[in-house]
């Protein structure tokens, strides 16, 4: 697996160098309060060890997206570094620049003492950013004598601050803790699991995870099916769905992966009940009557908005008797309480399991951690789609752009 074996911040001395850190800071801003700092917390041990050996710490990310101008002043870093500095102890100088790396960023740079810290403003202040433009990439290098990479989130991207910048740092380019333990987890799951391996993949689409299902029926024993993209594969099956959700353009792929999981003597697992309703609960978490069914008499004019008991049972039995297991996507739409039954199920069947439980961020994560269930898991992954195309096999440009060991 492509990054298993990449130069990590306990390969190098950074004492009295520059050291400019890619993190994870894209977190959820509420009235400028930040509303879960599980990202920030992420950072730390990566932030410590280079502060601890002396280096002059340079943190850089992006936060949320930024079409116009406009949407620059609610997407300032600038309450990451005042969180930053209390979870560190020790004062974060945020360096305001509209370009990024401009007179105060330079200036604040030119003042570090080994062990300071300097954060700069959102990357994606700059527009060539998430182009891999060369200025911004030799910008951000002209900073420093060391890159290190602890963005995991991000690494799927091929942007300046993720791999522009490897080009031109003229030392060492490696990857931070959470990297390495990003990589480890999810490496290790997917090239050489302890066995049985139990994939189960839900969320809403099934063309968000075209090659994940594919590529890990490849590599598990068994793969579970549930949430939204069920219902193309319960199509598949020739059952009617009523209103569920479903994507006919990929009812052959469907097909398709049936018939694979029978010729690799794989067990793929589908919902043999549903919890159904009339219409989407809105607001999402409104409350809303349920009848459960079983999946074949799913009624014309209902839509199925979670796995039932049975399906529940089934696929809690899969994951109890498995050595790994990874997870990607909600069984239903958990985010309203009487449609989370499913992911509930799932997530305490992981939570009693004695086997390496993998959570591949976004919804999955949210879901794991809403639930109370977060601490029972062995690695939640920080990102989302960068684990998905771990998961898909795909080469990471993030983690491609750093160095190999010798």
């Amino acid at each position: 697996m492509a990054g298993l074996n990449k130069k990590t911040v306990d390969d190098i001395n950074v004492k009295g160098k520059r050291v400019l850190v890619r993190c994870d800071f894209n977190v959820p801003l509420k009235d400028g309060k930040i509303t879960d700092e599980n990202r920030l917390v992420a950072a730390l041990p990566t932030i410590k060890k280079l502060i601890n050996d002396g280096g002059k710490v340079i943190l850089c990310s992006h936060l949320g997206k930024i079409k116009t101008e406009a949407d620059k002043p609610s997407k300032t870093l600038a309450p990451v570094a005042v969180r930053l500095s209390e979870l560190l102890g020790k004062k974060v100088t945020f360096a305001a620049d509209p370009e990024v790396v401009g007179p105060n960023a330079r200036a604040a740079v030119a003042a570090m003492q080994d062990g300071d810290v300097v954060l700069l403003e959102n990357t994606r202040y700059r527009a060539e950013e998430t182009k891999n433009g060369d200025e911004f990439s030799k910008d951000l290098a002209s900073l420093a004598d060391v890159y290190v990479n602890d963005a995991f989130g991000s690494a799927h991207r091929a942007h300046c601050s993720t791999v522009g910048v490897t080009k031109y740092i003229k030392g060492d380019c490696v990857v931070g803790y959470l990297m390495q333990k990003e990589i480890k987890f999810l490496g290790q799951a997917v090239e050489n699991p302890v066995r049985p391996f139990v994939a189960i993949l839900g969320g809403a689409k099934v063309a968000d995870k075209l090659n994940v299902i594919s590529n890990l029926l490849e590599k598990c024993d068994t793969l579970i099916i549930g949430g939204g993209m069920a219902f193309t594969f319960v199509k598949a099956q020739g059952h009617e769905i009523g209103k569920s959700l479903c994507d006919d353009t990929k009812l052959d792929y469907c097909k398709e992966m049936i018939a694979k999981a029978d010729q690799l003597g794989k067990k793929l697992l589908l919902p043999v009940d549903a919890v159904v309703t009339d219409h989407f609960p809105d607001p999402i978490d409104a409350p809303i009557d349920t009848e459960v069914v079983d999946i074949d008499k799913i009624p014309a004019d209902k839509m199925g908005m979670d796995i039932g008991p049975k399906t529940q049972a089934l696929y809690a039995d899969a994951a109890k008797n498995a050595k790994t297991v990874v997870w990607n996507g909600p069984m239903g739409v958990f985010e309203n309480p009487t449609l989370a039954a499913g992911t509930k199920a799932v997530a305490k069947a992981l939570a009693e399991t004695d086997a390496v439980t993998i959570i591949g961020g976004g919804d999955s994560a949210a879901a794991v951690n809403q639930l109370g269930y977060g601490d029972k898991m062995t690695h939640i992954s920080t990102g989302g789609g960068a684990s998905l195309e771990f998961l898909e096999g795909k080469e990471l440009p993030g983690v491609a752009a750093v160095d190999d060991k010798e």
